[in-house]
């Protein structure tokens, strides 16, 4: 299914939720909630439409984000890109539906090194698909994932791949962050670290007005209620609990649209405190293309 793309007016930015592609996850329960008890998580999957015990995949969308200031055209995550064949990311096509060249793109943010993260920032000549724009790391994911001796480990030997083709080629291309940076005024690339060492979230703000584009932060609803429940996906554990508590208590409130990554399409919604600790609620309101 293709779905439109969605757009979203924060303040006097424009900004365009688009769908790279569909991610499909065999046996999903310990990548994404370790040993979370199984009673538990079954209730409060019930909540949001699955009960994985009864699924052999997941099948996850890849939502990335163009930001519109006016003056700059900034672009979150890439997709897939042409890492996975057959699959194929779809995002070149959803910018030219928004009559944007990939030449108009200024900056590319990485939020991490997973490959449904940047494998598309090479086209399918394998050279940068944004050939106008500087990409944006923290400096900490760079380091750990270009490193020999983490490349060398065999439950990251999936990782190869992505750091060969989609991130040293591009080397001279990149800017690396060691602290929170404000790359267009009104655009902030913010450490969130524990789903890799150097996982960043975007927020976004314009005359009052936020967006927060949390990334793998929450990889799905669940989370949010129990942000404790980490997954094999989770680098540093405990590092990633601290994370999502930390966001909890920052936007719990509700008063900020959030999106996340892997949320079912387009993953727009605000999280709201109550009286057991948080829960997601989608956007309901649509304004597709």
């Amino acid at each position: 299914m293709h779905e439109k793309n969605y757009a979203i007016e924060v303040g006097a930015f424009e900004c365009i939720v688009l769908k790279d592609s569909d991610g499909v996850y065999e046996d999903p329960i310990r990548p994404l909630f370790g040993d979370a008890p199984q009673e538990q998580l079954a209730q409060i999957l019930k909540k949001y439409g699955g009960e994985f015990e009864q699924e052999s995949e997941w099948i996850s969308p890849y939502i990335c984000l163009l930001i519109k200031t006016g003056s700059r055209n900034v672009l979150v995550d890439t997709g897939i890109g042409f890492l996975d064949p057959p699959v194929e990311g779809d995002l070149l096509r959803r910018l030219e539906e928004e009559t944007i060249a990939p030449d108009d793109i200024d900056f590319v943010l990485i939020t991490h090194a997973h490959g449904d993260h940047c494998g598309g920032n090479i086209d399918a000549a394998g050279k940068a698909a944004f050939k106008n724009a500087r990409y944006v790391m923290h400096e900490a994911e760079w380091d750990f994932w270009t490193a020999d001796s983490v490349l060398a480990q065999p439950q990251y030997d999936w990782m190869v791949p992505v750091v060969d083709e989609c991130l040293k080629p591009l080397r001279d291309r990149f800017d690396l962050v060691n602290e929170d940076t404000m790359i267009v005024p009104g655009v902030n690339f913010i450490s969130a670290p524990g789903h890799t060492p150097g996982h960043t979230v975007v927020q976004i703000s314009s005359e009052g007005e936020q967006l927060w584009y949390l990334a793998d932060t929450f990889l799905h609803p669940a989370h949010i209620e129990r942000p404790d429940w980490f997954g094999e996906v989770d680098i540093q554990p405990e590092q990633c609990v601290n994370t999502r508590k930390s966001l909890l208590n920052t936007l719990g409130e509700g008063q900020s649209l959030l999106q996340c990554f892997h949320f079912p399409y387009p993953g727009l919604g605000y999280i709201r405190r109550n009286r057991e600790g948080y829960r997601w609620h989608p956007l309901t309101g649509r304004d597709e293309r």
